[in-house]
């Protein structure tokens, strides 16, 4: 034991759970992995006994959430009350372990920081595997945050925590327990002035401002204009707000009265990218890669649509395997393969790509590692099924469906963009189905229980074989049958379907009401003889 576990991890949490909880905060996802499975191997089999027959229902409800697949981790780790939690869990499995936590059926989490920020999960004990988060070492702010879940309101007069330190370490963890919080600075600067360019064409765009001296004098009264003399080093906030304003003039998003630049206005491009809260790093590449699509948009197949809602920031988090992606380059159809080949990803260059040659024709980086994301996505929405497709491209689960989500909200700004811009009239009716197509992620059939709140993938599909197959069905269903028929749901969360069900048939109903309503009134202005 003394060579699995140097710093006495097991003597540390075995002093408190399963009576009491624990938070491990570790510097990497396959860290958070690594501890549960190795304390784990140590524990006794009393731990086993411990609520045992609600440990079991959550590995049920886990294989349920994951369409009858489960983390052989948490397979092994859940039965003594253990877990991990980071970014590599689906949501529907983070929903499942922190109700599992707060209620006490689990007693021990391994996680990452992400967890100390976002969700109040308290414990008895919070141990610091690492002053690490990743390769960096904690700042104050992340310290406390961590640090403050020790101490259960209510429940203990006290909590603990416990920094594990190697002695390269030990005076910068002095100064980190004793340093002052960070101060807090403007974020509008970052990006080359992102924040404040994006800030300038809201002003303009909601008609709050409308000459250079009125974005002037908002701007003196944000964070940053308080914080002019610590943060604008080099220039002032005069000339960077009108650096700012002549880089939206130049892009196209604002207009002026020339020659004196007072009056200011937003453009067609400017009101698109400001409506669908596209960044101003990409909006005019999407103008662009619209444009283009419009030319030749394959309507046969999902992914030419995919591929032009694909996040543009998701690009560098994922780095194409050669060989997966000719792999699944080859499974498409010849139109598919075409459409690629146009947006220049042919496939004698994934061919040398996968075979470990050099490619001397010069491709645009962005636009294949894009193609690949799309792939991950098409995929998806082909198969629906995460676990298949995570396995597939060897990304993590969490992974696939962050990429899922951003691409569900990418959609709906792209839709929202291409609103306000008349040639791309086109894109209307296509985005605004694959919006719900990528919200949901289901066979379509699954879309309208989907909708119901409370009802996520698994449970849609015991539903529909139930024989509760549309919003109506579930709206007047008994409770009471639907708890005897339907595995694994619970009276409360039977009543609260069909009372959710209940509740967006209702509002379905009165927004039909009011269109007829709306038809049948008579005109006003109706002439008269």
């Amino acid at each position: 034991m003394q060579k699995m576990d140097p710093d006495h991890i097991i003597a540390l949490v075995t002093e408190v759970i399963p009576k009491k909880s624990c938070l491990i905060f570790c510097a990497t996802k396959k860290n958070c992995e690594n501890i549960v499975g190795m304390i784990c191997k140590y524990l006794n089999k009393d731990f086993l006994r411990h609520r045992q027959e609600e440990k079991a229902a959550l590995l049920a409800e886990l294989k349920d959430s994951g369409g009858g697949c489960l983390c052989p981790v948490l397979q092994k780790t859940v039965p003594y009350g253990l877990a991990y939690h980071h970014s590599g869990l689906t949501s529907d499995e983070r929903k499942l372990v922190e109700a599992a936590y707060s209620s006490g059926v689990l007693c021990l989490l391994a996680c990452t920081s992400t967890l100390a920020a976002g969700i109040n999960l308290p414990a008895c004990r919070v141990i610091l595997r690492s002053p690490y988060v990743g390769a960096d070492f904690l700042k104050r702010s992340q310290y406390k945050q961590m640090v403050g879940r020790a101490g259960r309101a209510g429940i203990d007069s006290m909590g603990e925590s416990i920094l594990i330190l190697q002695d390269k370490d030990k005076d910068k963890a002095k100064k980190l327990v004793s340093a002052p919080m960070e101060n807090c600075y403007s974020n509008l600067l970052h990006d080359e002035n992102r924040g404040l360019m994006n800030l300038i064409l809201s002003l303009i765009g909601l008609n709050i401002t409308q000459t250079v001296e009125q974005v002037l004098e908002f701007m003196s009264g944000t964070l940053l204009g308080v914080q002019e003399c610590q943060v604008c080093q080099q220039k002032s906030l005069r000339e960077l707000t009108q650096e700012s304003i002549e880089i939206l003039l130049q892009k196209g998003l604002i207009t002026s009265d020339v020659p004196s630049k007072a009056m200011l206005q937003i453009t067609k491009l400017g009101r698109a990218t400001f409506k669908g809260s596209i960044d101003l790093s990409y909006c005019d590449v999407l103008y662009e890669d619209l444009a283009k699509g419009l030319e030749g948009l394959l309507l046969n197949s999902f992914l030419h649509l995919v591929y032009l809602v694909t996040p543009y920031d998701m690009v560098s988090q994922c780095k194409p395997d050669w060989m997966i992606y000719f792999r699944e380059f080859t499974k498409l159809s010849a139109a598919e393969q075409k459409m690629a080949a146009a947006l220049g990803v042919p496939e004698s260059f994934l061919v040398r790509k996968a075979a470990g040659q050099s490619v001397r024709k010069c491709v645009n980086t962005v636009v294949v590692s894009r193609l690949y994301l799309a792939l991950v996505l098409y995929s998806l929405l082909r198969e629906t099924n995460l676990w298949s497709i995570s396995d597939r491209f060897q990304l993590t689960r969490g992974f696939v469906q962050t990429q899922l989500s951003s691409a569900s909200a990418f959609c709906s700004c792209v839709l929202h963009f291409t609103e306000e811009l008349e040639e791309f009239w086109a894109f209307k009716a296509l985005l605004s189905e694959l919006t719900r197509r990528l919200t949901y992620c289901v066979q379509a059939e699954l879309i309208p229980l989907m909708e119901v709140a409370g009802v996520m993938e698994f449970r849609a599909k015991q539903l529909y074989n139930a024989g509760y197959k549309t919003l109506a069905h579930l709206a007047n269903a008994d409770p009471n049958v639907l708890f005897s028929t339907v595995d694994n749901l619970y009276k409360k969360q039977a009543h609260q379907i069909v009372a959710s069900a209940k509740m967006l048939l209702h509002e379905k109903a009165e927004a039909l009401q009011e269109e007829v309503d709306d038809l049948l009134m008579l005109p006003t202005d109706l002439p008269s003889v």
